[in-house]
């Protein structure tokens, strides 16, 4: 059994020196890109209108060809997304978790210096291709930020380091949604600061990171250096004596050269190894398909139906992502104590209940002021309940899961697949929003059923246990 330790066992400066730095970096642009171009959708289709107009001397585009435009940059960046998780397995494995990291801030230059002139170039193609590379970045940073999270964390604190890269991704939305008010950057003239904004936090990690060492497990099971993986993990724990640990990941060594480097083909066919996959796989499914981006995206319309105005919705829109970064805050604490899966449980519960409400609510809002009132707390709730557990624990479910040969694999197609329902519901929303109306969240309503008798029957609890305990739990599952 794993030794029970103290909550804050093992905090330290240097440990949260370089959780920040790790975590601020990454999922800064995986937030904040998400949430940057929602409130200047109309200054951009302004913008991307006069372009067109330009070009074909003087023919006004129709709006459908400007949305289309629009839509094409908002989505790219889910495709960039995917791509950026599918070699996450090889950049892992080839630069480290730590190189992996700060190398991949090359590609936000390139995407900022894309972004930035493509007003002065008159040319969206331009801030297409930066949202592209800027998905990329935040595909790849999904995969290796909670990787390293994990590798460097305490067992008894793995959970709570492992929510800070969701809480950093809500806090960046936040401010996202914050900067492109109107009042703000989100005019005419300044968008393309705005969406320049995005190479602050590249600047912070590159400045950073080099401060902080390689992940000792990647060093020593990866690499096999043992005396760079033991001053790594006295760094991270502020002590000399790490002889316990050290010996714990010298016996997963030991262990790892009696197998051969874990493939796709050997996650998919050993038992051992498929049924953490499918768990990974699923949970990560489970979280785009729960509706939040849904209900993010569409959080202004939704204040809008129940009754009001433009500004009213947009800040009760800002008061949504505040109540997400707190509650996804208060997670950070409760995922030691109550555990994985007891949240992902009460998360899934109350969001399918919430939900379906939503819907009855949502049917009588125009007909009457309090089911408008009614609706905006509901939503409120909702992502109370996303926040609490389903929105934090999927980013680093995949690391502990997973032994150190299979987890940059497992992780790629885990990120992999989140992205690409990312963008599946993103693509897909809007016109069945169009076509059934408020009826469209009871096809999320069925999903979070769903997925919660799956975590129920099929999710382990992880807390406390090391990653070589929870390997030997699922080799004897697959032997039942």
């Amino acid at each position: 059994m794993a030794k029970t330790t103290g909550w804050l066992e093992g905090f330290n400066g240097r440990l949260a020196f370089a959780i920040a730095a790790s975590a601020l970096g990454s999922s800064f642009q995986h937030g904040y890109n998400t949430g940057v171009l929602n409130n200047p959708q109309k200054v951009i289709e302004k913008w991307i209108n006069v372009t067109l107009t330009d070009r074909s001397e003087g023919l006004v585009p129709s709006q459908e060809s400007v949305t289309l435009v629009f839509s094409i940059m908002v989505a790219i960046f889910c495709v960039g997304g995917m791509i950026g998780g599918a070699i996450t397995g090889f950049v892992a494995e080839r630069f480290g978790r730590k190189g992996g990291l700060l190398l991949n801030n090359v590609l936000v230059l390139f995407a900022v210096i894309s972004m930035s002139s493509a007003k002065a170039a008159a040319s969206f193609e331009l801030v297409i291709l930066g949202r592209f590379l800027i998905g990329i970045n935040s595909g790849l940073n999904a995969g290796l930020s909670p990787m390293y999270l994990a590798e460097i964390s305490p067992v008894n604190l793995r959970g709570a380091v492992g929510t800070v890269y969701q809480l950093v991704i809500t806090i960046s939305i936040l401010i996202a949604q914050v900067v492109s008010l109107r009042s703000i950057l989100g005019t005419n003239d300044h968008w393309p600061t705005l969406l320049a904004l995005t190479i602050i936090p590249a600047i912070f990690q590159i400045a950073t990171l080099p401060f902080c060492p390689e992940s000792p497990k990647y060093l020593l099971l990866s690499k096999g250096r043992e005396l760079e993986a033991q001053k790594a993990l006295s760094w991270f724990r502020g002590t000399l004596t790490v002889h316990e640990e050290m010996d714990g990941m010298r016996a997963e060594y030991d262990a790892m050269k009696l197998v051969p480097k874990v493939t796709v083909r050997e996650l998919i066919t050993n038992n051992a190894l498929r049924i953490p996959l499918i768990i990974s796989m699923t949970i990560m499914v489970a979280q785009q398909l729960s509706g939040i981006n849904a209900v993010m995206f569409f959080s202004s319309e939704i204040f809008k139906m129940a009754g009001l105005n433009d500004e009213n919705s947009t800040y009760a829109t800002l008061t949504i992502g505040g109540v997400n970064v707190l509650m996804t805050i208060v997670s950070l604490f409760l995922v030691e104590k109550a555990g994985r899966k007891t949240l992902l449980l009460i998360g899934f519960a109350g969001m399918a209940v919430d939900t379906a409400l939503l819907t009855i609510s949502m049917l009588f809002a125009d007909k009457s002021r309090a089911f408008g009132i009614i609706c905006v707390i509901l939503v409120v709730i909702y992502v109370i309940m996303f926040a609490s557990g389903p929105g934090s624990i999927p980013w680093f479910l995949v690391s502990e899961l997973f032994s150190q040969t299979a987890r940059p694999t497992a992780s790629a197609l885990a990120v992999c697949i989140n992205w690409t329902a990312n963008f599946l519901v993103g693509l897909a929303f809007l016109p069945l929003a169009n076509l059934m109306g408020p009826y469209v969240f009871i096809i999320f309503v069925v999903l979070q059923t769903l997925f919660l008798l799956f975590i129920y029957k099929k999710v382990p609890e992880t807390k406390n246990k090391t990653l070589e305990e929870i390997s030997i739990m699922f080799r004897q599952q697959s032997y039942q």
